[in-house]
């Protein structure tokens, strides 16, 4: 375990994982953990936090779990109330959580894009509402909000409200970062390109015949030739998070094997 995080407090939500492996709120969650912080794992099912918190614990970490859904405030303050109680500040808000749902402006139905964009961009402002006074009174503070690539250009799938939604994540971001520079409050952006997460086997598959289908033709989409995992993100993390980005805010920073770089086969 490292100090780039010593004494600091992390509230991780969506610190949980959709299935077995590593995610990127899950990593992160471990990953600020690894480097000193304090973390309060937060998921909308409590055995997925209770999990992450069981693996920092056993590496000797401090952690607590909470349950909430991202879209009810009351649910998001009550997290932020519990992550007080046991640790007394908020140095990091990381908001991890983020679904997707097929279809453009015509196939899509109202309801998923009213989904979408509640679980997406609601729930970062809802984070932030409840967070930045806390960071306000105490003169410092990260925000690390996980956008994705698809906020700035096509990345292969017809996710018309996960385009606009992420994209939206980055607008606020950059506006949180103007907003609070002067207050000592820092707030970045992370865009994961093609990842190998729990995430894509339960929602991405089924555009494939088989899973091997799937992970090899997303190997083959970035520049570097395999995808990136949840630990790629989780570091990109800890370093926006950490006093070595201290002059640093208002990024959007890929994270994607170059993919920005290149174009997406259609």
């Amino acid at each position: 375990m490292a100090d780039r995080l010593k004494d600091k407090v992390a509230l991780v939500f969506g610190a949980g994982s959709v299935g077995e492996g590593w995610g990127n709120g899950k990593a992160a969650a471990v990953a600020y953990a690894r480097e000193g912080a304090a973390v309060a794992c937060v998921d909308i099912g409590l055995p997925a936090a209770e999990t992450t918190r069981e693996v920092i614990l056993a590496e000797g970490g401090r952690a607590i779990a909470c349950a909430a859904d991202v879209t009810r405030l009351a649910e998001i303050e009550a997290a932020v109330a519990q992550t007080l109680e046991a640790y007394g500040r908020i140095d990091i808000l990381h908001n991890n959580v983020g679904i997707n749902a097929a279809g453009g402006p015509v196939e899509a139905s109202e309801e998923s894009w009213d989904r979408v964009m509640a679980v997406n961009v609601k729930s970062v402002f809802l984070a932030c509402k409840a967070v930045l006074p806390i960071m306000e009174r105490q003169g410092s503070g990260a925000i690390v909000n996980i956008s994705s690539l698809a906020a700035i250009r096509w990345t292969g799938y017809p996710y018309s409200s996960y385009y606009a939604s992420k994209a939206a994540v980055n607008n606020f971001t950059k506006s949180l970062a103007v907003q609070y520079a002067a207050k000592g409050i820092r707030a970045n952006a992370i865009m994961p390109g093609v990842m190998d997460t729990p995430h894509i086997y339960q929602q991405i598959s089924g555009y494939y015949k088989s899973v091997e289908e799937m992970v090899a033709a997303r190997n083959e989409i970035p520049p570097m030739k395999r995808m990136g995992d949840g630990w790629d993100i989780a570091m990109a993390s800890v370093f926006l998070a950490s006093d070595e980005a201290k002059y640093i805010t208002g990024v959007e920073l890929c994270v994607d094997g170059g993919l920005h770089c290149s174009v997406v086969p259609t």
